[in-house]
């Protein structure tokens, strides 16, 4: 995986991303939004903002700003703002592994189906705690490789296409958690099958110490 894979992959897919992912992704969505439990004059960063689908979940009262790799992703994304007139939204092209944000900037992060698709993870959970104030909430949606089964089969057997694919099949939750250096604070399987998993941090100094 590297950033020309996966902005040649999410070209690719702009065009029918919300066909394909709309629906099935939709429950992760509206529980993350609901985890979040934004209150009046928070922020929020969503991180992978992709084509805009998660936008209309959030409480007016929340500023949200959402960032993305592809500028195809975005273009639609901008395109659903304005339909929409979500003006607590401010939609911005960046990479996640090097965010241009100062320490501390929100109240909360979100990550939605993203971990596995940037080439860094690890890097990019290391700017994610660095842009979420101390106390504050990080949530992350994302498929993780069971391990066994025919869904660890599956991914086996799709992990070499992976630049193509535009994300990684094989993604084990328990070395993620490791490199987040933060206090996990609960998982929750999400989507069809529960096959994905919102999985909850706290930004807390402790937890940032021992990282």
């Amino acid at each position: 995986m590297n950033h020309e894979s996966v902005a040649t992959a999410y070209q690719r897919y702009a065009p029918v991303y919300d066909l394909l992912f709309g629906g099935l992704f939709e429950p992760g969505r509206r529980r993350l939004i609901q985890a979040l439990d934004c209150r009046a004059g928070e922020s929020v960063l969503e991180v992978g903002v992709g084509t805009g689908l998660s936008l209309r979940h959030y409480p007016p009262h929340t500023r949200v700003t959402g960032i993305d790799l592809s500028p195809h992703m975005l273009e639609r994304a901008r395109a659903r703002v304005r339909r929409h007139g979500l003006d607590n939204v401010d939609l911005l092209a960046m990479d996640a592994q090097s965010l241009s944000f100062p320490d501390a900037s929100f109240d909360k992060v979100a990550a939605l189906y993203v971990a596995s698709v940037v080439p860094d993870p690890a890097a990019m959970m290391r700017e994610l705690r660095r842009v979420c104030r101390p106390g504050g909430q990080v949530l992350v949606v994302n498929h993780f490789s069971r391990g066994a089964g025919w869904p660890h089969a599956l991914e086996r057997r799709l992990a070499p296409f992976a630049p193509s694919l535009g994300f990684r099949p094989l993604f084990p939750l328990d070395p993620f958690v490791a490199e987040a250096g933060m206090e996990l604070a609960g998982t929750l399987p999400v989507n069809l099958f529960g096959y994905w998993t919102l999985v909850r941090f706290i930004n807390s100094e402790s937890a940032a110490a021992a990282a």
